[in-house]
C-alpha cells in the first residue's frame, strides 16, 4: 500500500489552516504533518519535518509565499510547493511559479482536487486554476505585433514589444508579468534594444517608441 502524502499546511489565517487541515486529514491519501502562520516557520517545520508537499498561501507577514517557496526550492528541494491564493490571477502567483512552485489553486477548491494536486505537484507535474491558465495561454498566444521586416532599427518583435511596454510607462517588474518572463530576460531586452536604437536612457526610449508608434498590443 502506497504511503499518504505528508502535507504541510501554510496559511496566516488561522481558521484556513485549521480548516484546511481538518480537511486534508480526512482524505485516505494525505497525512497532515504541521501547519505554520507564515513563511519562516514555514521553513523550519519543512527542515525537520521533510513533508512530500507544502500547500503555501501567497500573502502572509513576516515573509511571504513567493520568498519561502523560492527559499524551500533551493533548500529542501524534495519537499514540492503548491500554491494556494484567493484569486487565481493573482500577479504574485506567477512570481511563486518562477520561484519553483509546481501549481496554483485558488481557495475555493474542493478537496478532490487539492489532493489530486498534491499527488501532481510530487509527481513532478504542475496544476493551475482556470483563471491563471488562461492568462499564460493569452500570454503565449502570437499577438498582433508587427512583422520583423517591418520593424526599425533591426529590432525583433519581442524587442519591439518591450521598448512599446516602456514607452506606455511600464516597469521592468511590469513588462515581466505582462510577457511572463524574468525580470533578467527583460533587462537583457531592453539592453538590446537600447544599442539598436542608440538610446542612453529610458526618455529617450520613450521619445524613440512616440516616434515610431511602439505601443502594448
Amino acid at each position: 500500500m502506497t504511503s499518504p502524502l505528508r502535507v504541510l499546511v501554510v496559511d496566516d489565517q488561522q481558521i484556513v489552516r485549521e480548516g484546511l487541515a481538518t480537511i486534508l486529514d480526512l482524505l485516505p491519501d494525505v497525512t497532515v504533518i504541521g501547519t505554520a502562520a507564515n513563511g519562516e516557520e514555514a521553513l523550519e517545520l519543512v527542515a525537520r519535518r521533510r513533508p512530500d508537499v507544502v500547500l503555501m498561501d501567497l500573502h502572509m507577514p513576516v515573509l511571504d509565499g513567493v520568498g519561502a517557496t523560492r527559499r524551500i526550492v533551493a533548500e529542501q528541494p524534495t519537499s514540492a510547493v503548491l500554491i494556494l491564493t484567493t484569486f487565481g490571477e493573482d500577479d504574485d502567483a506567477l512570481e511563486a511559479l518562477r520561484a519553483g512552485a509546481r501549481g496554483v489553486l485558488t481557495k475555493d477548491a474542493g478537496s478532490e482536487e487539492i489532493s489530486r494536486a498534491l499527488h501532481q505537484a510530487v509527481a513532478g507535474h504542475m496544476t493551475l486554476a482556470a483563471p491563471l491558465q488562461a492568462r499564460l495561454l493569452a500570454a503565449a498566444t502570437p499577438s498582433a505585433a508587427p512583422e520583423r521586416a517591418n520593424l526599425p532599427d533591426g529590432l525583433t518583435a519581442r524587442e519591439a514589444e518591450v521598448l512599446g511596454l516602456i514607452g506606455a510607462g511600464f516597469t521592468n517588474r511590469e513588462i515581466a508579468e505582462r510577457l511572463v518572463i524574468s525580470e533578467t530576460t527583460v533587462k537583457t531586452h531592453i539592453n538590446h534594444v537600447f544599442a539598436k536604437i542608440e538610446a542612453r536612457d529610458r526618455a529617450a526610449a520613450i521619445n524613440y517608441a512616440t516616434q515610431h508608434r511602439l505601443g502594448p498590443v
